[in-house]
């Protein structure tokens, strides 16, 4: 029988916050329950099943977010807990962390990324409980998927790297699945049967990461009541993922240069050197060399990390893996709704493969994931991919203006339109225009020598906007 889905609470004052973070969150697959205070979650504790995962509001009335934690650490200290808030001071984000939360996330958050920290939380519970595979929203290992050459080379280099201690930068657009890769690159190792540790730089405040990578000895700091053992203690002997390592600000890439170097370090406040031996395996989706001439980021530290470098493909330069993930992601959301799979006809699946899926394979599990809740029949016709994609939050595309031209073009050759070479032109002429007049304050002849025309060109051109428009 498929897994129960996992129990998912959340406690916040705010309705609207929490009809719409579990909407999201029901539609992924779990098993979403609402509070309006800390009390009534509770109370409800003593009532019903505990939850696998809470996410908890700091600001409501009665007892607040952190309170709540503080009573949920002591009854279940191996519950993860997500706080949000609005306000990311740091009395509230270090409050959050020094009180055990699991990640906090900033108010407004993407809904996309909240049910993608939910399974993470999840699936990191369940391996630090050592209750064996880890709890995900489709009831499954999560794999790496794909047959086009760009994915057989990303298997072959990864069977290769598994087995050599080499220090791994994984590049790559955001959704493109690069922890799964650095969780491949553990499981085919000799480490595997060592902890799989990982940790996203940019989700913690640049003020606790030093204490989150590190450790803390008790009395380190205000609020710093015991001591905490850090990411790299915790990895010892297996591997450390560190995400999003491009955001790491400069002091700490001095510490962890040392640490990558020595293999050994200090906790925060601590006298004693502490040694490990970890496998750093390091993700960014930014140019980290651009960053090492901006001097915000470490060359040594940038060489240390790139010993081997795994670039991971979008989705739209693998376009023929997009069915068969799709499939893969219906399958799953099947299992977990426990109802028949759903399909994409024919014409679906051809749109499927002419957009660009900016969010990359993120985005399209998403997708599939609301396809197969909220499709009413077993075949998703282009009605229903339509009006998935019109309601699914737009992701922050990392492309190039090209690329999105060619979605463009590709989208309105599938709507059947024609003339696309004058309309995008003059779309073109119009945007060019209104950002070199909004550079130069209005000033013509400024922008027109700025776009290499001559002002009477520009002045036509805004002419022939303006009639059209």
């Amino acid at each position: 029988m498929p897994a129960e889905p996992a129990r998912v609470w959340i406690v916040d004052d705010d309705r609207s916050v929490r009809f719409v973070l579990a909407a999201a969150l029901s539609d992924a697959g779990y098993d979403v329950s609402g509070f309006d205070s800390a009390q009534g979650a509770l109370e409800a504790l003593q009532r019903r099943p505990a939850p696998q995962l809470l996410f908890t509001d700091v600001r409501m009335p009665g007892d607040d977010g952190l309170v709540l934690l503080d009573k949920l650490k002591a009854a279940r200290p191996q519950l993860p807990v997500i706080v949000m808030s609005a306000y990311t001071d740091i009395a509230s984000t270090a409050g959050a962390f020094r009180g055990g939360a699991h990640e906090f996330l900033s108010k407004p958050f993407d809904l996309d990324d909240a049910v993608a920290l939910a399974a993470r939380a999840l699936r990191d519970a369940a391996v630090a409980s050592g209750d064996g595979e880890p709890v995900a929203a489709d009831g499954g290992e999560d794999t790496l998927i794909g047959d086009t050459p760009a994915m057989r080379d990303l298997f072959r280099a990864i069977g290769r790297l598994a087995q050599a201690p080499l220090n791994v930068l994984i590049t790559g657009e955001t959704g493109t699945g690069k922890e799964l890769v650095a969780r491949a690159l553990h499981h085919e190792s000799p480490r595997a049967s060592r902890p799989f540790v990982a940790m996203n730089t940019a989700a913690v405040p640049s003020e606790l990461l030093e204490s989150e990578l590190f450790g803390h000895e008790a009395g380190a700091f205000t609020g710093a009541g015991k001591r905490h053992v850090g990411r790299f203690e915790q990895a010892d002997g297996g591997t450390l993922f560190l995400d999003e390592i491009g955001d790491m600000p400069l002091p700490l890439q001095t510490r962890l240069l040392r640490v990558l170097a020595e293999g050994e370090f200090f906790r925060v406040g601590g006298r004693e050197l502490i040694r490990v031996d970890v496998r750093v395996v390091a993700a960014t989706h930014q140019q980290l060399e651009a960053l090492v001439a901006d001097g915000r980021f470490r060359a040594d530290l940038l060489h240390r990390l790139d010993v081997v470098r795994l670039r991971l493909p979008p989705l739209r330069e693998r376009r023929a893996d997009v069915p068969r993930l799709a499939d893969a992601f219906l399958r799953a959301a099947a299992a977990r709704f426990q109802a028949p799979v759903k399909q994409f006809d024919r014409a679906a699946r051809e749109r499927l493969l002419a957009y660009d899926w900016p969010g990359n394979v993120r985005e399209l599990e998403n997708l599939c994931w609301r396809l197969a809740a909220l499709a009413p029949g077993d075949t998703i016709d282009m009605a229903d991919l339509d009006s998935a994609l019109s309601t699914a939050p737009t992701p922050a595309a990392e492309t190039s203006w090209e690329d999105a031209l060619g979605r463009w073009a590709r989208e309105r050759l599938a709507a059947g339109d024609s003339d696309l070479h004058a309309h995008a032109r003059e779309r073109l002429d119009r945007v060019l225009l209104e950002a070199a007049l909004a550079h130069t304050g209005g000033r013509r002849a400024e922008a027109a020598a700025r776009l290499g025309l001559g002002r009477n060109t520009v002045t036509r051109k805004l002419a022939v906007g303006r009639k059209r428009h």
